[in-house]
């Protein structure tokens, strides 16, 4: 008789356990996968520190992934690019890389992380935000964006605590659209969008003028010196810089782009997670209300509500709305692979006693069969889990507490 697991959300059968086979997988390549996996410290280097995307991969984590699965010109493919996180580091180590998003401002992201710049125009750079940095001032005008206004991405800025910080922010997208570098531009948008999230997302004191005006340059280097690590890393390397698409997994099986690149040899990415709220595309502001100014700093028009980038909303029980979406992108992924291909998915869940079996069963109906690690022995389900510092996310309305740990689900074709 097949067990069931019953909860106060969901009543769902759980299949019966299965022996998974093992990966093909020396024991030191696998500890190496192992110890990456666990490898807690902050992120750091190439271009990761341009922007604090939600949920972002850990660059030691996915480096370590793509080193074990893939050598040099391999193609690596993320259909869940996020921050852009894979690309940046398969680039660095010369393979082929691919990634898509539904997110146009994902898609901003990750195609500002892979301008690389030499030390010249570095400089350059931080000198360019200098001068926008210096047209931020309450007693100049504030430029005119009334379609970005209309359309209500200075929505809840407009309080007497942060209108100057949406002046400050539109003073300095204005000057931004004056340059002529579209690099250059790109890297400063992305120097605002950082600058801006430190002084509005979450936070009760806001900074003052000059404090975002300081912040700004700072953001300019930081994001110049990984511009700067990012083009020394790439110099040797004889590969294109990664595609980056803005679409859904679902269907990437008939995009041109995908089809031409051939089947990747590692498939790595980190879907939504089921049940866990995770604001991918707005900030919070003054409690718990949305802004969705990102959008317009970065140029980018905002897709929909937070059920268009979680593939579902997390209130009706099954989830049945993100597990059909995740079977069809599956099957996607399973039609441009190939027996060389190996997908590595990192996820967490707001109750994995039913979500991961049903997750693993949605898999294999899709045509992936999940393998395991020997070195893992008999650790818990003998599956790689990882455990995620300063997660804060709430995995319901109810505010039961997800996403600080994650597992990192390996899968090969079963056909």
């Amino acid at each position: 008789m097949t067990p069931t697991v019953r909860s106060a959300a969901i009543i769902q059968p759980i299949p019966a356990p299965v022996m998974a086979p093992l990966l093909p997988l020396d024991h030191d390549a696998q500890l190496a996968l192992i110890a990456g996996a666990r490898d807690a410290k902050p992120v750091e280097g190439l271009t990761h520190c341009h922007y604090n995307y939600p949920a972002r991969f850990s660059p030691q984590m996915v480096g370590q992934i793509i080193e074990t699965f893939t050598r040099p010109g391999d193609l690596v493919f993320d259909p869940y690019v996020g921050g852009g996180t894979t690309l940046v580091e398969a680039f660095a180590r010369g393979r082929k890389a691919i990634g898509s998003d539904i997110s146009t401002l994902a898609e901003f992201v990750t195609r500002t992380k892979l301008v690389s710049l030499n030390p010249t125009d570095a400089e350059r750079f931080e000198a360019t935000v200098r001068t926008v940095a210096s047209k931020i001032h309450m007693n100049l005008p504030e430029p005119s964006f009334d379609d970005w206004a209309q359309l209500g991405y200075f929505r809840n800025l407009g309080s007497k605590n942060r209108w100057r910080l949406r002046k400050a922010i539109a003073q300095a997208v204005g000057a931004i659209e004056q340059l002529d570098d579209p690099s250059h531009e790109a890297l400063a948008r992305c120097a605002v969008l950082r600058t801006a999230h430190w002084a509005l997302d979450g936070r009760k004191k806001l900074p003052t003028t000059d404090e975002f005006r300081a912040m700004l340059e700072c953001s300019a280097g930081i994001i110049a010196r990984g511009a700067v690590q990012l083009y020394h890393a790439v110099e040797d390397h004889r590969v294109l810089p990664p595609q980056v698409l803005n679409r859904s997994i679902i269907g990437v099986d008939e995009d041109a782009a995908v089809i031409k690149a051939g089947a990747p040899r590692l498939i790595v990415t980190s879907p939504p997670y089921p049940g866990v709220h995770v604001l991918y595309h707005r900030w919070q502001v003054d409690g718990r209300k949305e802004s969705p100014a990102p959008f317009f700093i970065a140029k980018a028009l905002d897709g929909s509500g937070e059920t268009y980038y979680t593939m579902g909303g997390r209130s009706k029980p099954g989830l049945p709305t993100y597990f059909s979406q995740l079977d069809a992108g599956l099957r996607s992924l399973a039609n441009i692979a190939d027996n060389q291909t190996t997908l590595v998915q990192v996820v967490a869940f707001a109750e994995p006693e039913w979500q991961l079996a049903r997750y693993l069963s949605v898999a294999a109906e899709a045509g992936w069969e999940e393998v395991k690690l020997s070195a893992l022995g008999e650790q818990e389900d003998g599956r790689l889990w990882r455990a995620v510092p300063n997660r804060k996310w709430h995995a319901t309305s109810r505010g039961k507490t997800g996403g600080a740990r994650e597992v990192v689900l390996l899968h090969r074709l079963n056909r």
